[in-house]
């Protein structure tokens, strides 16, 4: 009996980095070209056959991290949502690590080492860190100088840096924040550069969503740049693998528009230009406002959300019922606060009042977030803006407050 010929589309598809790809592969070279562009712009010399392509950035972190073998993840604390549950997934132990009172996304250095020897005193294994330089949910970005004390720690322990920079470009104030890759600062041994006094020997992957700033609106598509040398090589032939074994690729349509994106045509840069500028005004005045109530915030420099710590006002929210970071995301909510996420959401203590607030311009109609906050914390409550949520305080070394309050949660 024969066979039923395959359909035209199933004639077409082709093996395309390790996977099935229903493309006739123009698509797929023009993205990966666009993608080495990218970073070359921003001084990562970068060849196609050190990037790979993926639907998400969830399932290619998943498939990063399973190509990094099983050993544990570092994460900081809060870290993006959709940070843990890729390594849960492939039943990795997660540590936690504090960040500093100046940014988030990056670990206190000091607490890394403390962090990591605390694991490997209980028998685990940690080799991986996973930070983000332009970091979602604080709406900072981390200062070189710290970014190159934290790849010092990793190079001298041996970690693997695999470094979220989906936000990179949205820097609400361009000229006054300084962005650096970890990618910049290790450099993996065999990767084919001189070797020069000072370097630091390690490896860093680096992911890039497009949906968070360069195709916010369109489908989904993700790129990961792989080190140069052997190690790359071997990282990223079994992230491909992973994917392969996971049936997942791009669409066509999201290799097409991603490659336009990628490459960065001006009207692209003038339209996120404009968006940058409108969350910066948003981000500016809601930080005032925060400050002004007594709550605890860094100032936002990327991205599009505030994190507050409303700690302070914990007596006068418990008289509407907040008494923790899920009643408080429920009460903003409820009263029209838009899509605010509690730090629970993101790896903070649960009983703790800590939100991240978005960005996004005011509702035409309703109550808006400045009129829910007054409304829940009272106008007249006052405070003086203290260190930032999920800094060290009065804590152990390597551990902030309500990291010891926590420990026996982990």
């Amino acid at each position: 009996m024969r066979r039923p010929r395959a359909a035209p589309a199933a004639r077409r598809a082709r093996r395309t980095q390790g996977g099935w790809m229903p493309t006739n592969g123009r698509e797929e070279a023009e993205c990966l070209a666009a993608a080495c562009g990218y970073w070359r712009r921003r001084g990562l010399e970068t060849a196609g056959a050190q990037v790979a392509l993926a639907p998400g950035a969830p399932v290619l972190l998943l498939a990063v991290l399973a190509a990094a073998g099983p050993h544990g993840v570092l994460v900081t604390r809060p870290c993006a949502q959709w940070y843990v549950p890729q390594a849960r997934l492939l039943d990795r132990p997660v540590h936690p690590v504090p960040v500093t009172a100046e940014s988030g996304g990056v670990p206190d250095p000091i607490a890394l080492l403390e962090t990591l020897r605390r694991a490997r005193a209980a028998g685990g294994d940690p080799r991986v860190l996973l930070l983000s330089v332009a970091d979602d949910p604080t709406g900072t970005a981390a200062p070189p100088e710290l970014l190159h004390e934290v790849c010092e720690v990793a190079a001298d322990q041996g970690l693997l840096v695999v470094s979220d920079e989906s936000w990179r470009d949205t820097r609400l104030a361009a000229h006054e924040t300084v962005l650096v890759s970890p990618a910049e600062i290790l450099h993996p041994a065999g990767g084919g550069r001189p070797e020069a006094a000072g370097d630091l020997r390690g490896d860093a992957v680096v992911l890039l969503d497009l949906r968070a700033a360069l195709l916010a609106s369109g489908p989904g598509l993700a790129c990961a740049r792989f080190p140069a040398g052997e190690r790359g090589r071997e990282l990223r032939e079994r992230a491909v693998a992973a994917l392969a074994a996971l049936a997942v690729s791009p669409s066509e349509r999201a290799l097409r528009e991603g490659a336009r994106a990628l490459a960065e045509p001006p009207s692209l840069r003038r339209e996120l230009t404009a968006d940058n500028d409108d969350h910066a005004v948003r981000a500016g005045t809601l930080h005032g406002l925060l400050t002004e109530l007594g709550a605890l915030c860094r100032p936002a420099t990327v991205g599009r959300f505030l994190y507050a710590d409303l700690e302070p006002l914990r007596v006068r929210l418990a008289m509407s019922g907040v008494t923790d970071a899920q009643t408080l995301e429920t009460a903003l909510r409820a009263a029209g606060g838009g899509l605010a996420h509690g730090g629970h959401r993101f790896g903070d203590d649960p009983a703790l009042l800590r939100v991240r607030l978005p960005t996004a311009p005011p509702p035409a109609h309703g109550p808006d977030l400045e009129s829910t906050l007054r409304e829940l914390a009272g106008a007249s409550s006052g405070g003086t803006p203290g260190e930032a949520p999920g800094a060290r305080v009065g804590a152990a070394p390597g551990q902030t407050g309500e990291d010891n309050r926590a420990e026996g949660n982990r």
